[in-house]
C-alpha cells in the first residue's frame, strides 16, 4: 500500500504521535461528495476549503520539528471557530527562497497561501485518497465521536519537478 509507506515517512519526525489515523486507501471515484470535490483535484487545499466554507482559514500549528533543512509540522486549519482540516507536512526547505522559508517557519500562515502569495512555481499531485477512521485525538479536534469516518488525501507538491512538500490532509466530517 503506497499510502501506508508515505504515512510512515510523514510521521517519522513524530514517532509517538497520538493523532496517527487509521486509514484505508480508496480509488478517487469512491470518495463520496462533498469530499470528492474537496479532495480530488490538483489545487491547494487552503483555497478549496476556503471556497467550501466561505471564509478564510487560519493555521494552528500543533507541533513542528526542524532538522537541518527538513521541516515537518502538524496543523489544523480553522474556519471561523471550527476546525475543518488536519494536515501533516514535510517540507524540503532547501528548495525554498529565504523569504518563503521564513514565512513557513513563522508558522502564522497556511502553507498553500504562502506558496501562492510568493508565486512559487508548483504542481500539486495527489498520490492517494483515504477513508479515515478518526481516533480520539482527531475526533476531539473535529468535535465528533471517535470512530467516525472522514476522508483525506496524501499528496506531493513539486517545484521544478522536485518533490518539495509531502502532505497528509484529512477533512473534518461534513454533515450531509
Amino acid at each position: 500500500m503506497h499510502a501506508a509507506k508515505t504515512l510512515e515517512h510523514l510521521y517519522q519526525p513524530f514517532p509517538h504521535s497520538p493523532d496517527r489515523p487509521q486509514i484505508e486507501e480508496i480509488p478517487a471515484d469512491v470518495v463520496p461528495e462533498p469530499y470528492h470535490r474537496l479532495l480530488v483535484h490538483t489545487h491547494h487545499m487552503t483555497v478549496t476549503v476556503e471556497e467550501f466554507y466561505g471564509v478564510p482559514v487560519q493555521v494552528r500549528v500543533l507541533e513542528a520539528k526542524k532538522q537541518g533543512l527538513d521541516y515537518a509540522r502538524k496543523i489544523l486549519l480553522v474556519a471561523g471557530e471550527r476546525v475543518v482540516q488536519f494536515g501533516l507536512v514535510r517540507i524540503d526547505l532547501s528548495v525554498c527562497s529565504e523569504n518563503i522559508r521564513q514565512a513557513i517557519l513563522a508558522e502564522q500562515v497556511p502553507l498553500g497561501r504562502i506558496l501562492i502569495e510568493h508565486k512559487m512555481l508548483r504542481r500539486i499531485e495527489p498520490q492517494a485518497f483515504l477513508r479515515v477512521t478518526l481516533n480520539t485525538t482527531m475526533a476531539e479536534w473535529f468535535q465528533v465521536q471517535a470512530g467516525c469516518q472522514s476522508y483525506g488525501r496524501i499528496g506531493v507538491i513539486y517545484t521544478d519537478e522536485r518533490p518539495v512538500v509531502h502532505v497528509l490532509e484529512i477533512l473534518a466530517p461534513i454533515p450531509l
